[in-house]
């Protein structure tokens, strides 16, 4: 069981971010449990056969042995975003910038768990020079396995964090934390966090970044060492819609009346998503959905809100009866 205690400076500091980098190393993960990470196994068999080039793997293999299962990742690699709309060029860069003695500090701190990989152990006594061959690492694996599919994952993130900022706007970090995932607890002045690392931690004012991930299954994982920045990675919502090309087709008497493409779009707002999040799951376009939405609001069927740089939609009580009608109940 972990704690982590708040003062005031760092409830008001809580902020999310969408971090590239983290779903680039923590991918691994699935391509090494694939029934652990079954709801992603369409990615996983494009993933294991471009692993299998040997150019690629050549490559990456650097970052294969620092993502081994049951081995800690060292924090320098997955650093917080520094803002929402981070790059993946400014995380790898940030990660280049890592001082030998920070590198060589978070790689020591993962051996309690299992012993440093060849390559951990060649960069542990070498940072300098091979911190780039880790970076490269990373970069081609983002470039050859998550860029084809990084918008529908963005889509995927950015909904969620919408969803969270509401959530924190309108019931403050107790209402944040304790609907954040099952194992935490939100007590006043801090968050207690039912898992296996047993970290006692003082924010210290310095706020804490939480971002969703889409190959963080199980547990809220924390990026907790007294000189990097807090922060921590949950489990995204909605993971299972994720590789879906199509929202389950609405009834015919819904369709009907509204027409096919907003009654697929009220079938999925029974949960506030934002436009983006819709086109991934429908399959239109941005701009058809858009359309959809406005005829659907001037209709009063649907009601927006804003969140930060997020729009969010969501069914009215009138076009819930209409979909509970056409779904017979």
């Amino acid at each position: 069981m972990s704690e982590l205690r708040f003062t005031p400076a760092d409830v008001a500091g809580v902020r999310f971010t969408v971090s590239p980098v983290w779903e680039t190393v923590s991918s691994m993960w699935a391509l090494d449990q694939p029934v652990r990470h079954a709801v992603h196994l369409p990615w996983i068999d494009r993933a294991r056969a471009t692993l299998r080039r040997p150019e690629v793997a050549v490559r990456v293999g650097p970052l294969v042995e620092l993502t081994r299962p049951r081995s800690w990742l060292p924090d320098f690699l997955t650093p917080a975003a520094a803002r929402p709309d981070v790059t993946l060029a400014e995380q790898l860069d940030q990660i280049a910038a890592t001082p030998p003695d920070v590198v060589v500090r978070d790689l020591l701190a993962t051996t309690p768990r299992r012993p440093l990989s060849p390559f951990g152990r060649a960069l542990l006594a070498d940072p300098a020079g091979l911190l780039p061959q880790l970076v490269d690492a990373v970069r081609v694996w983002h470039d050859e396995a998550i860029a084809p599919d990084w918008p529908r994952m963005r889509a995927l993130l950015e909904a969620d964090v919408a969803h969270r900022a509401g959530q924190l706007a309108d019931g403050g970090a107790g209402r944040l934390f304790d609907q954040l995932h099952p194992s935490l607890r939100w007590l006043g002045d801090r968050v207690v966090s039912d898992d296996p690392f047993e970290r006692d931690f003082d924010l210290g004012g310095r706020g804490l970044a939480l971002n969703p991930g889409v190959f963080t299954d199980r547990r809220v994982l924390w990026n907790l060492l007294e000189d990097s920045a807090p922060a921590g990675t949950y489990p995204v919502r909605a993971v299972g819609t994720l590789w879906e090309t199509t929202a389950t087709p609405p009834g015919d008497a819904l369709a009907r009346v509204v027409g096919s493409g907003r009654a697929a779009l009220l079938q999925l707002l029974d949960l506030a998503a934002t436009t983006t999040d819709l086109a991934r799951r429908t399959g239109m376009s941005g701009g058809n959905v858009s359309q959809h939405l406005s005829a659907l609001h001037a209709a009063g069927l649907v009601q927006r809100s804003r969140q930060g740089r997020h729009v969010l939609y969501r069914n009215t009580e009138a076009a819930t009866v209409l979909v509970r009608a056409s779904r017979g109940g």
